[in-house]
């Protein structure tokens, strides 16, 4: 009958996770989750910001398809009436249930969450989600302030709960209500954290002595680094404990001080959500499901802590587009467990510290628009068609191959095989991303422009060696690239320069594999 899928997005997270190397962050219930599947190391979004992002995953297109570079339209209306992922479990017989962020809400998932397009029930967003951005944050003098470093007291906060904690109790219940009506289902749910403001409850501020935290090896604005390439932060720079700081406009810096607490509070956000993971991942041993259930576990992009001099998401680096990527197989990734014997045991970030290796580490470059075609092949459903050049027409295709053929080898045996099948691995895998800009030069829109004020296009391309970025004219009236107008370049060599410092576009003695 196939297996049923639980499909776990978070917002904003970059690989700080112990399973990807991070020495500091304390995160045992995913570290565990990593054991037991394969874990690609280098996955990349499509765009690094949330509702491009997610439509993109979602339908298993681009979003040069699904026309969507901001957060003002909705796809089945403005580009084409494409099937998406869920909606094609749906109709494949599973029982397709959303809780939390999974599709952006508002205009870009036509206010619905594209129910019931794409769900068998509407959508589950938690009631506190409203107070997300209220002055909530208790400062040093006793007043409430809407800040970016938000340790909070979670008995303080409207009805005593945070958005996750009520996202995590309505997955628990769904799973109960699966099991005792012995239905398959497709369960996403959609964390916020560690999305800016940066909310969560004040102890897991201990796991994280300030004295432990370090700056980013470059809080710097590289010196070739175009300015086109550069995003200014305007979505911090609102929060009323920076507005404080009165930093200059477009290039900061923020003082140390104060980067090493967003920092801190980053770690201690990844934490908070590590506790809500494993507690929905020992719901699923209770149930009784964790042999019989494929889980996903991704992010919508990254999100810059200080590197470029940059803290948003809003770029092409490696630290806005790169995203965590697991998938636990049971009976692939792992073997099967004894009846009654636990898969995935509840670990309290303060007392665990795991030092267990992914099962399957892949280094592979792989893309997130891959989620579609590789969730269907993994489930046993009939992989849905690669999509033509031009495919506004077409409702179910797919711009993402499936990478389930990276599952079961080896780094050294997917070599072997590339020697030997030219047919089965034919080029060297690459991501694409890209983002909008609306000038050449940091303005107060640069983060987020309106498609209307969209006028350079920076298309990135990274494969293993490298990332090579082009930034050229763009007209949003017609949706079209002119790649023969081109407004700045960047390329960065990952082996010698991986935290993308050093352009070297201008310099012809380098090359990059093409």
């Amino acid at each position: 009958d196939g297996m049923n899928v639980l499909f776990i997005v978070v917002d904003d997270l970059r690989p700080v996770l112990g399973c990807y190397g991070d020495k500091l962050v304390k995160s045992p219930n995913i570290d565990q989750l990593a054991s037991r599947s394969v874990v690609f190391s280098n996955a990349y979004a499509q765009q690094a910001v949330c509702a491009p992002s997610r439509v993109s995953f979602l339908t298993g297109r681009r979003p040069d398809t699904t026309r969507l570079y901001d957060f003002y339209s909705y796809w089945r209306v403005h580009a084409g009436n494409y099937s998406t992922m869920p909606q094609y479990f749906k109709e494949n017989g599973y029982v397709t249930l959303s809780v939390g962020k999974v599709f952006h809400p508002g205009v870009s998932s036509n206010y619905s969450d594209d129910y019931p397009y794409s769900w068998s029930i509407p959508p589950f967003h938690p009631l506190t989600e409203k107070y997300e951005n209220d002055k909530t944050c208790r400062g040093k003098d006793g007043k409430l302030y809407a800040n970016l470093v938000c340790p909070v007291d979670v008995t303080e906060m409207p009805s005593g709960t945070l958005p996750d904690i009520q996202s995590t109790e309505e997955a628990i219940r769904l799973l109960n209500v699966m099991k005792t009506n012995k239905q398959k289902f497709f369960l996403a749910v959609g964390y916020h954290k560690p999305h800016i403001p940066l909310r969560y409850p004040q102890e897991f501020l201990k796991l994280y002595p300030l004295e432990n935290i370090t700056l980013a090896p470059d809080p710097w604005v590289p010196a070739k680094l175009p300015s086109v390439a550069y995003n200014p932060w305007t979505d911090i720079r609102q929060r009323d404990d920076v507005k404080a700081l009165n930093v200059s406009f477009p290039y900061g810096p923020l003082p140390d001080d104060f980067q090493r607490q967003i920092r801190q509070s980053y770690y201690a956000a990844v934490s908070y959500l590590d506790m809500q993971v494993g507690l929905l991942l020992n719901a699923l041993d209770d149930v009784g499901l964790s042999n019989d259930t494929i889980i996903v576990f991704t992010a919508d992009h990254g999100w810059s802590l200080g590197e470029h001099g940059e803290w948003a998401k809003y770029s092409n680096f490696d630290v806005a587009t790169r995203v965590p990527l697991m998938f636990y197989v049971p009976g692939m990734t792992t073997s099967s467990v004894r009846q009654g014997e636990r898969v995935f045991p509840y670990l309290d970030p303060f007392s665990h510290v795991l030092d267990l290796a992914p099962q399957g580490q892949r280094k592979k470059v792989v893309e997130l628009v891959s989620l579609f075609s590789t969730l269907a092949e993994l489930a046993g459903l009939q992989v849905p068609p690669v999509c033509p050049e031009t495919s506004f027409h077409i409702a179910l295709c797919t711009e993402g191959a499936s990478i389930v053929r990276y599952f079961n080898a080896s780094e050294e045996q997917v070599e072997e095989e590339k020697d030997r099948c030219d047919v089965c691995f034919n080029e060297e895998p690459v991501a694409f991303s890209q983002y909008p800009r609306p000038a050449d030069t940091p303005q107060w829109n640069s983060d987020k422009p309106r498609l209307k004020d969209i006028r350079i296009m920076g298309y990135s391309m990274r494969t293993t060696d490298c990332r090579y970025t082009l930034w050229v004219r763009f007209n949003p009236s017609n949706f079209s690239a002119d790649f023969e107008d081109v407004h700045a370049g960047e390329l960065y060599m990952v082996e010698t320069d991986p935290n993308q410092d050093y352009n070297i576009y201008n310099n012809t003695s380098h090359g990059c594999f093409l």
